[in-house]
Order: structure tokens, then C-alpha cells, then sequence
């Protein structure tokens, strides 16, 4: 929970008041500081909190805590719209700008952030990938996390649509991969939405680069050569299950574990959507039947015999994506998966950190979609597994378990061998010289 108070910090006798915004997260407290234009006097302000009798004091409190409330309620309400980790004394700065200038019912503004809020406020009646009404939370969130980092590189001086040019892509395309140390992924995919803006911006008569239509953002695969796929073998998972958890939360969330890692699913359609409702006979068997989030695709998953144990023993109940993560590296490291493995995750604010760590600080609900593909992988025919994980190509299926398509290899050496086979059988002939 945020607070905001008001500090008068000035030797003038009048002054503007500061805001000081304060909350707690993660066990850590944070502090961030900026000013207002809403100015008092000093001597004044030494009585603002204070009982009096004076009619005239009386007055000009109600008048002052009127407007300090009006900026507060704009602030918090700001802070509860971001993601926690965006929250900074740059992002402060901005909302107490954002409280004086407030959009103006022109929509054609030509500075960036402007366009990109515009999209945001008009979220809920943009098309969307699925060829309905409305964009999702996650897209949202992502257009707020851009102007975040619009906001960032361009820190006093406020770029316009038409700055947008070849070099000032190149040096924000710099400036994410190597100030911000993101993956080439993410500063790509960001650079499209950018790339995006600008023609959305064009389509709405604002002034863009000319060299918008030849600026070329490159797409990047998500499943780069050198990516590190983390998944859990067979034997680490049985070291799971034999674990000892005192915590009824532990145990219930070892649950989801073992059913992410033998049903393939990620983790929303994990936590709501493998459930009693969704189980099915099937000839001597069970199904689940469900529809996968991602992609809107219809799943008919195998229940396999620990995800049979689990439904007849009780299926766990629902928790948090955030909660499950937490609980699941505490799982492996109870459980002793302290091997060093090379990954990227968060670290200290930095995105896509890369280095060497134990094993269990990688596990989280999308390590059980891996799972699955890794374990059935050269057992079960690819295209089997594909219909259980949802993939539609199987190049991005092997990428994804960071597997190359080597079944041509043994066909070739197969073939040879049988050619030899063949020659080494067939009778030599010798032939006599007449003398």
C-alpha cells in the first residue's frame, strides 16, 4: 500500500511543497521524492496541521488539504495502473507532470508518449490479434512498460513521432541491448511496437519520419541457438515428489508441479483450466478437454498416471501465478536441485540477467510446459506431443526444447549401411585368361 505526504523544504518564506511518495515491497521500503507547483508559505505551513480556532486558518487549510488531495488521489491512482517494478523517482516526476498537463481532448498530439497513451486509453475498442474487439491485460501492459522505457531514453527532452528516424531507431536499438543489457528478443519486439506507433500515429494525419516505410525492424526467434532451455529431468522430478515439505502451501503446490510437468500446460490454463469439470472418460482411460489461452486452440490432454494419482487423491487447489513461482523454487530447493545451470531471470531490477545458478531459482510454472516436451521427445512421435503442447510448426516445437531436427541423419546412415551390405553380399566374378 502507497502513501503520499507533503514536505515544505525551502528557506524562502513561500515555496512549492514536495511530495514524497512511500510504499513497501518485497520487504523493502522505497522512498521517492519530487515537487509541485502548488506553493504556501512558510510560516503558514507551521500551523497547517494544527487545531486552531482561527476562522481564517480554518479556511485556508480546507483550501490547501483540498488540493494536496486532488494531487495525492491522481498519484495513487497512477501507482495502482503500473507494474510495481516500473514505479521510480523518474516515474513520479512524470505523474506530476501528467497532474498539470493533463491530455488535452485534442488526439493528435505528436510527442511519443502522447500516441502511445492514446492507444492505451483506447485499448478497449482496438482489434485484436484474434480478430475480436479489445485488447488483452498483457498487451496493455506492454504499451505501458514501452512508454516507460520512451520515457527513459528520452529523459528531459520529449521526442515527436517525425524524430522517429533511421538513426534514432539505431540508437534506441543501442541503447536497449546495450545500456539496458535486454535480450535481442525483447528490444526487437519493442522496436516493432515503436515501429507500430508511428504508423498508427500517420493514420491519425500526425506528421511521421520519411524514412518510416524502409526502417525495417528485424525479427528476432525466441528460441535462440545458444538459449539456455531449462527443464527437469525424469529423476529430478521423482526428487520433487520425494521431498519432505512441512507446509500444506508446499505440498499443495508440488501438486501443480508434477501436473504442469505431465500435462504440458502453462500457467493461467494450469491453475484454472486442469480441474474436475475438464476431466473425461476415455475407453479405459481419462482425458482432460480444455482451451488453451494462448492461441484460443482446443487441448485434449492424455492423463497420465500421475496426473491420475493426483485427481483421485484431490486435485490441488487454485493459487497465484506469483505464489506458485515462489513456491516452486522453494520446492527445488528443498528437494536439492542445486546443479549450476547457465539462465537469464531478473536480477536487482536488471531484465534477462545471464550467469551461472542453482537449478531450483529457474523453476516456475512454464518449466512444466518444457518438462513434458523434454521428457517425450524421441519416445512419442513429435507431432503427438505438438497436440498436447499446442505448437503448430515443428521447427518452433524443437526450438522451444531447444532441439535440432536430426531424424534425417539416421535415415542417411541407414542407407549407406545397407548399400555396403548390399555390395559386400553381391558374388565377385573372376575371370580366367585364356592362355
Amino acid at each position: 500500500m502507497a502513501t503520499v505526504n507533503f514536505l515544505y523544504r525551502s528557506i524562502k518564506p513561500k515555496a512549492s511543497l514536495i511530495l514524497r511518495l512511500l510504499f513497501r515491497h518485497q520487504d523493502n521500503d522505497y522512498v521517492f521524492s519530487t515537487k509541485t507547483k502548488y506553493e504556501v508559505e512558510k510560516e503558514y505551513w507551521k500551523k497547517h496541521d494544527k487545531n486552531t480556532k482561527d476562522a481564517e486558518i480554518k479556511n485556508r487549510q480546507l483550501e490547501v488539504n483540498t488540493k494536496l488531495q486532488e494531487i495525492e488521489n491522481f498519484v495513487l491512482k497512477a501507482f495502482k495502473d503500473y507494474e510495481i517494478n516500473d514505479i521510480s523517482k523518474d516515474w513520479l516526476i512524470e505523474q506530476v507532470h501528467n497532474y498539470y498537463n493533463p491530455p488535452t481532448e485534442n488526439k493528435s498530439s505528436e510527442y511519443v508518449t502522447d500516441v502511445i497513451q492514446q492507444i492505451i486509453d483506447e485499448a478497449h475498442i482496438r482489434d485484436n490479434g484474434k480478430g475480436g474487439i479489445g485488447l488483452g491485460k498483457c498487451r496493455i501492459n506492454a504499451y505501458k512498460r514501452l512508454k516507460f522505457l520512451v520515457n527513459e531514453f528520452q529523459a528531459k527532452k520529449k521526442l515527436k513521432i517525425k524524430d522517429l528516424d533511421r538513426n534514432k531507431f539505431d540508437e534506441i536499438k543501442n541503447w536497449l541491448l546495450k545500456d539496458c543489457n535486454y535480450s535481442p528478443t525483447y528490444a526487437t519486439k519493442k522496436l516493432s511496437d515503436i515501429n507500430g506507433i508511428c504508423k498508427y500515429a500517420r493514420s491519425k494525419g500526425i506528421v511521421v519520419s520519411a524514412e518510416l516505410d524502409s526502417i525495417k525492424t528485424k525479427q528476432v526467434s525466441a528460441y535462440d541457438d545458444d538459449m539456455d532451455v531449462i527443464s527437469l529431468t525424469e529423476e529430478e522430478i521423482e526428487k520433487i515428489e520425494n521431498a519432505d515439505l512441512k507446509s500444506e502451501a508446499l505440498i499443495n503446490a508440488r501438486k501443480w508441479l508434477i501436473l504442469a510437468c505431465f500435462t504440458g500446460q502453462r500457467g493461467k490454463s494450469l491453475t484454472t483450466r486442469i480441474k474436475k469439470d475438464n476431466f473425461h472418460t476415455y475407453d479405459k482411460g481419462l482425458i482432460i478437454k480444455t482451451i488453451q489461452k494462448k492461441g484460443n486452440k482446443p487441448i485434449i490432454i492424455p492423463v497420465l498416471p500421475k496426473v491420475r494419482k493426483i485427481y483421485e487423491e484431490g486435485l490441488p487447489y487454485e493459487v497465484s501465478i506469483q505464489k506458485l513461482n515462489k513456491h516452486f523454487k522453494e520446492i527445488g530447493e528443498i528437494a536439492k536441485l542445486d546443479d549450476m545451470v547457465m539462465g537469464r531471470i531478473q536480477e536487482k531490477g536488471r531484465r534477462g540477467v545471464k550467469k551461472l545458478r542453482p537449478k531450483h531459482k529457474y523453476i516456475s510454472t512454464h518449466i512444466g510446459r518444457r518438462t513434458f516436451a523434454s521428457i517425450h521427445y524421441g519416445k512419442i512421435p513429435t507431432p503427438i506431443i505438438m497436440r498436447v503442447t499446442g505448437h503448430s510448426k515443428e521447427a518452433t516445437f524443437l526450438g522451444y526444447i531447444n532441439q535440432t531436427d536430426d531424424s534425417h541423419i539416421d535415415q542417411f546412415f541407414d542407407y549407406y549401411e545397407t548399400k555396403e551390405l548390399k555390395k559386400q553380399k553381391t558374388p565377385q566374378l573372376t575371370i580366367v585368361k585364356e592362355a
